[in-house]
């Protein structure tokens, strides 16, 4: 049943757990490392994951012998060398000729913006929320992702070149400080 209240809920905590805005920095790195981001493609392959997450994640871990702490790990590992990129200015991922617009998918699509912290707040809320307003939200968040992936270009000439920099260092201490506390909220429950 549609709950306004519920959806103005869901909706926030997964915005704050998102946090598509802090990422802007980030997209801007793939945007000029990938050529162009494929905010569609991210969009609904975000999207895709946590639907199925939503219906299906409890099932898709167990089916893999994994549990919600070893998933979030990951994910933090992840994250940790996104962030050690973002402040130091190196690139540790490299870049594969083949894979030429695999940004928009990995690390884009998850885990920044359908990542662990995202994935498993789904399943949280799942055992709260009624699932149509937890669908709700979700499509909420993602037009907005959208929204903030398709003015990419725009956002980075009102930063500009300077306030760039300064921005993806401190979001990169941002993203160092999320990986560090998924690390340790889950890595002493493996």
């Amino acid at each position: 049943m549609l709950n306004l209240k519920e959806i103005f809920s869901v909706t926030l905590i997964l915005f704050s757990v998102i946090d598509i805005l802090g990422s802007i920095p980030f997209i801007i790195i793939i945007r000029k490392r990938e050529g162009r981001i494929h905010a569609e493609k991210a969009t609904l392959i975000s999207a895709a994951l946590m639907v199925s997450f939503l219906f299906l994640g409890q099932s898709i871990l167990t089916l893999f012998g994994l549990d919600v702490a070893s998933f979030a790990v990951a994910g933090a590992i992840v994250i940790f060398i996104v962030a050690m990129e973002m402040i130091l200015g190196i690139t540790l991922i490299k870049d594969d000729p083949d894979a030429k617009g695999s940004g928009s998918i990995v690390p884009l699509a998850f885990p920044l913006i359908a990542g662990a912290g995202t994935l498993t707040t789904i399943l949280s809320l799942r055992a709260v929320y009624q699932e149509i307003n937890i669908l709700i939200g979700i499509l909420l968040n993602v037009i907005f992702v959208y929204l903030v992936l398709r003015s990419s270009v725009w956002l980075e000439r009102v930063i500009g070149k300077s306030g760039f920099a300064v921005l993806r260092r401190v979001f990169g201490v941002i993203l160092l400080a999320i990986a560090v506390k998924i690390f340790k909220t889950h890595a002493l429950s493996i």
